[in-house]
């Protein structure tokens, strides 16, 4: 729709939507009702991730897109980690509802600085009518583009990654190495920390690097923490401050990785900003529900299906590089 429509009207369509569903979460008088408008939620919410992605692509070429993203990770990056934060904050102050009503609040800031301070930035009017056929066979052509699925399984990887760690440390951290519950926020903080700092080393650095260079070297890092972790953990090595390094290090490197491969997997496809976008962020968000799913399932009392998962998503990250990427340049 953006991209036949342009970025505006779309964005605050899915805002608009976005308000109204927190509402109703907030008066929700049933679980089937709360777990409608939390659907109806996620799908107004959507267009916030696609859209900005597409503006940026819009007005950047791939190393100011890289620079500008990795000023919006400081948001889109780090909310994974400070949301259960900031959630856990309002609940414990007022109850579950208040979540929902500055969910409303947040949202309701986002359409108003869309309306008056967001130019159009993609000129629509000679786009061919929006048909189901031609949507579905743009989608198409990206799922076979090497370059697009090369730049989204390593960047999605790698973030897949850090949602590894978000969804098994409560279980390490508090559990396993018997760290106070008050204290667990802590950590999360730090590694925000370590990824916000990543992310602005990254954007002065692509002053001078290209984003391809800067992604390539960053992917060895998740890579090679996973295998450290995965094999501490297997031998029944894995220290504390080993683990809380190794985390901090993996998380970090998504300041790199992740604007990077956006800009990379963006930087080809102009006219089909919004298209590729939706698309990036579709695999990329199924990858990291898997990659929680599967820590879960996998539990067995130990820190194995956190650090394996990770590992797993670091060395991923890296090989779909190599093997979709590196391969096909020109020798």
């Amino acid at each position: 729709m953006s991209d036949r429509f342009g970025r505006r009207q779309p964005l605050m369509i899915g805002l608009a939507i976005y308000i109204v569903a927190s509402l109703g979460c907030a008066m929700a008088g049933s679980i089937p009702e709360l777990v409608l408008w939390r659907f109806l939620q996620a799908l107004g919410g959507c267009a916030g991730v696609v859209v900005t992605l597409a503006v940026v692509r819009d007005r950047c070429s791939a190393n100011d897109a890289a620079r500008a993203l990795s000023m919006l990770i400081l948001i889109m990056g780090i909310a994974p980690i400070l949301a259960p934060l900031i959630g856990g904050w309002i609940v414990t102050l007022f109850d579950w509802r208040a979540l929902f009503i500055t969910l409303a609040l947040v949202g309701s800031l986002g359409l108003a600085a869309t309306y008056f301070w967001l130019e159009e930035t993609h000129d629509s009017r000679h786009q061919p009518a929006l048909v189901f056929s031609q949507v579905l066979l743009n989608y198409g052509r990206l799922l076979v583009d090497r370059k697009f699925i090369g730049y989204t399984l390593s960047g999605g990887l790698a973030r897949a990654g850090m949602f590894a760690y978000i969804a098994g440390s409560p279980f390490v951290f508090i559990e396993y190495y018997q760290i106070p519950a008050h204290h667990y926020g802590w950590i999360f903080g730090c590694n925000a920390a370590g990824l916000i700092i990543f992310s602005q080393i990254n954007a002065w650095r692509l002053k001078k690097h290209d984003v391809t260079v800067l992604l390539c070297r960053a992917l060895w890092l998740p890579a090679t923490i996973g295998l450290i972790l995965l094999a501490g953990s297997l031998t029944g090595h894995i220290s504390l401050p080993l683990l809380l390094v190794g985390i901090f290090c993996f998380v970090a490197s998504i300041g790199y990785i992740g604007p990077n491969s956006s800009a990379a997997t963006l930087a080809t496809h102009g006219q089909q900003a919004g298209t590729a976008s939706a698309l990036m962020g579709s695999l990329q968000f199924c990858l990291a529900t898997l990659s929680g799913f599967f820590v879960n399932l996998l539990h067995d009392g130990t820190t194995f299906p956190m650090v394996m998962v990770m590992a797993i998503c670091g060395i991923g990250a890296w090989l779909a590089h190599r093997l979709l990427i590196l391969r096909s340049l020109p020798k």
